[in-house]
């Protein structure tokens, strides 16, 4: 999503090559008029000057052109709407002709096409313009004025174009651009979100760019719900391993994310990443293991360390040989979980039913922690939506969709653990990452 190249806007003119006329020539236009019954009758003072623009353009004079139409402009300044519409539309053709001529000159000079924005401007307003013109006009004038970054004006032609019945496939994405830009991020973020749908409807898939726009302009807004979301779109429409990676950071693993979690929250964002198959190097591999050892599960420590070393990420990393070290010595002296599961059971309240589900949650025995999770909500005094999550987790892990979604659902949507429960389930309604 940039500004819009003259390649772009020369796909929407009418005629003729790169930088093509946005018009049909005035003396076209003017016989269609005075066919259809609905003649221009021009005042002698610019009707001679006129024809004179008309012959001038035909020899490709375009000196001898515009000394005679600056001539007809000054004349229709008090002339009627016949006038003043000829001489718009005759200054159209000159300054597109004109743009042409400098195009074939040296194709590769930049175009200045905000000459195009007066004459544009004139025959907007002018009663005489058929209104079978006016959606391409309002179009075109207001992408110049995007292009030149003046986002107000810009909205209000494309908005008019639009309304008018313009069709063309970058309208939506042009001002939901302009409004970004401008002063208005939500209503850009609807109409983005629009576009996007849009083309879905239509078969089609929406740029990646799209959603990284509406990523980086949430965020720089502080929209931290608005960015999470658009997070969730962009992952769902793109789910590879680096873009997993890139959405979990983003949230809430890195010093500058939307979230602001504990260690408790992060460590179920870590779950996600290994989920997503989006640990990406030792950093991830060593951070993740470390957090789970300091929580007191010290199984799942050794288990990510053993994936980051299968996958060579870990080669050779004395941080993560002494890690493993210790981890191993912890499991040793940890009681057997199947006696916990059992103490669980007489206890008074749901604690160590939860902590004994983590544990086994952490050595990937999820039949185990399942029943463990749900005895801990029905004796209760837990956190009911860490639990949740962590049946979610356990239940996605199991492969028992239906069951996972319900226990994300339970967790409450507003605060970190909604939204950690929400990105768990855009991972489970997903394809799994490339």
């Amino acid at each position: 999503m940039k500004t819009i190249s003259k390649l772009a806007l020369a796909a929407v003119l009418a005629t003729g090559v790169a930088g093509a006329a946005l018009v049909e020539p005035a003396v076209a236009q003017k016989k269609k008029d005075e066919k259809a019954g609905s003649g221009l009758k021009l005042t002698p003072a610019v009707q001679k000057p006129a024809a004179e623009v008309q012959k001038a353009m035909a020899a490709n004079d375009y000196a001898t052109a515009d000394a005679q139409l600056t001539a007809a402009e000054t004349a229709a300044a008090a002339g009627s709407d016949d006038d003043k519409y000829i001489v718009a539309a005759l200054r159209l053709d000159l300054e597109q002709a004109k743009l042409r001529a400098q195009q074939q000159a040296n194709p590769n000079a930049p175009m200045d096409q905000s000459t195009l924005a007066k004459p544009l401007e004139a025959l907007i307003a002018n009663p005489k313009t058929p209104a079978t013109s006016l959606p391409q006009f309002n179009f075109v004038r207001g992408t110049l004025a995007f292009n030149a970054r003046e986002y107000p004006a810009a909205i209000q032609y494309l908005e008019r174009a639009r309304q008018l019945g313009f069709a063309n496939a970058e309208l939506d994405v042009t001002i939901a651009q302009a409004k970004l830009q401008g002063s208005d991020v939500r209503g850009g973020l609807a109409d983005l979100d629009a576009a996007i749908q849009r083309r879905s409807t239509g078969g089609q898939k929406a740029p990646e760019s799209f959603y990284k726009v509406g990523i980086q302009r949430a965020n720089a807004a502080k929209l931290g719900p608005e960015t999470l979301a658009w997070l969730k779109k962009w992952i769902a429409a793109y789910p590879t391993a680096k873009n997993w990676r890139d959405v979990i950071f983003v949230y809430g693993l890195q010093p500058n994310s939307i979230a602001k979690l504990d260690n408790q929250q992060q460590i179920d964002l870590w779950r996600l990443l290994r989920a997503s198959r989006a640990l990406a190097d030792q950093y991830d591999y060593r951070e993740y293991a470390q957090k789970v050892y300091d929580r007191g599960l010290p199984a799942e420590a050794i288990t990510v360390l053993n994936e980051g070393n299968a996958s060579g990420k870990l080669a050779g990393n004395a941080d993560a040989r002494s890690m493993m070290t210790a981890a191993q010595s912890a499991q040793r002296n940890e009681s057997p979980l199947a006696t916990l599961a059992k103490q669980a059971q007489a206890s008074a309240n749901g604690k160590l039913a939860s902590q004994t589900g983590d544990a086994y949650l952490g050595q990937d025995k999820y039949a185990d922690a399942i029943p463990l999770y749900r005895l801990a909500l029905q004796k209760g005094g837990v956190n009911a939506d860490e639990v949740n999550t962590r049946l979610g987790i356990a239940l996605a892990r199991s492969g028992d969709k239906a069951g996972a979604q319900a226990a994300f659902a339970a967790v409450s949507p507003t605060g970190p653990r909604g939204e950690i429960a929400g990105l768990w389930t855009t991972w489970l309604n997903t394809p799994a990452a490339a």
